[in-house]
């Protein structure tokens, strides 16, 4: 357990502000607070034990007088704490372990409900898209996309947009998830990679030089019933639009082939050619033909807030996509 100073993360308060700053001066939207609808359909994507660990831990933390950040020191992974292990600590420093996958997602006083207020943009956002809404984006922060079942890491806490495809999943709808974050949507892929309902589609670097490194190979395809719905595109670091779009291209024929009746875009602006952590070389125009490109799908459509870490572009690309998602 870690018990010093969070050191700065690239995920911080100012990313909301360059984004609703953008957003706004645009005059194109309108801005609605979410709605809160209760944790109903967060508990049909997340596992209990893992919600009660997220809304109750902090509060134990803090009554013994502690202040700091929670970030793990010992992770339950592999044969330790597998299926051999003899019990199940409930312990602060064992559950922050048993629940976390990386080192990036601490908590702190205000985990809990910003991971939850997030999640309830998401539901709000499918709620009026499902009403005849043409499309509606929920600006979030901390983002969703890496969040498991049982998981966190990557910034992540809770899922926002499979919660907002299980939303659609729940009215009857066939859902396509098209993630276009830097990074492969690890979390999105856990979550529905047994059901054939939901098909999951990720492009992102290559998980052998990019995080989250274990997940996103392209011979990933789903099991169960839901073996050929999970589809990731793992190009290589230097990829600019004209290759990547191609792979984008691939992707809306599949949802198109899949008969999807809905579609939900986990939006990352971390491909960008001057992200900090990530890869890729798309431009700030670039995201504008990209959400040309996946507006013509013409699918009733929540658009969740994932990565994008260059604070000069990080309004400007956002924008940019919304603006031309028509």
């Amino acid at each position: 357990m870690h018990y010093g100073k969070m050191v700065d993360s690239h995920e911080n308060a100012s990313r909301m502000d360059h984004m609703y700053a953008a957003i706004t001066t645009s005059g194109q939207h309108e801005m609605l607070e979410p709605e809160d609808n209760g944790i109903a359909l967060i508990e049909q994507v997340h596992d209990h034990g893992y919600i009660e660990f997220l809304r109750t831990t902090w509060a134990r933390w803090s009554t013994m007088g502690k202040t700091d950040p929670l970030i793990p020191a010992t992770w339950a992974t592999g044969s330790f704490g597998g299926e051999h292990a003899g019990g199940q600590s409930n312990s602060i420093p064992a559950l922050i372990g048993r629940y976390s996958f990386a080192a990036d997602a601490p908590l702190t006083a205000g985990t809990w409900q910003a991971a939850y207020t997030g999640a309830q943009s998401a539901i709000t956002a499918q709620r009026l898209v499902s009403a005849g809404g043409r499309a509606a984006f929920a600006l979030t922060r901390p983002p969703g996309h890496h969040a498991h079942k049982d998981l966190c890491g990557g910034y992540c806490f809770l899922n926002n947009a499979a919660i907002a495809a299980q939303g659609f999943r729940a009215d009857g709808k066939k859902v396509a998830i098209i993630d276009i974050d830097f990074h492969h949507g690890n979390g999105t892929q856990d979550i529905f990679y047994d059901s054939s309902d939901v098909l999951t589609q990720s492009l992102h670097g290559d998980p052998d030089t990019c995080f989250p490194f274990y997940l996103g190979f392209e011979s990933e395809t789903g099991t169960g019933e839901g073996r050929g719905y999970n589809q990731n595109f793992a190009m290589p670091l230097g990829t600019g639009y004209s290759d990547w779009v191609v792979s984008l291209n691939k992707a809306c024929e599949r949802a198109t082939a899949f008969g999807a009746e809905a579609l939900v875009i986990p939006l990352g602006v971390d491909a960008h050619e001057n992200d900090p952590i990530s890869g890729f070389k798309l431009t700030t125009e670039d995201f504008g033909s990209a959400a040309k490109v996946l507006a013509s799908l013409n699918l009733p459509t929540v658009i969740t807030m994932e990565g994008g870490y260059d604070m000069e572009s990080l309004g400007k690309n956002v924008a940019t996509f919304i603006n031309s998602f028509s």
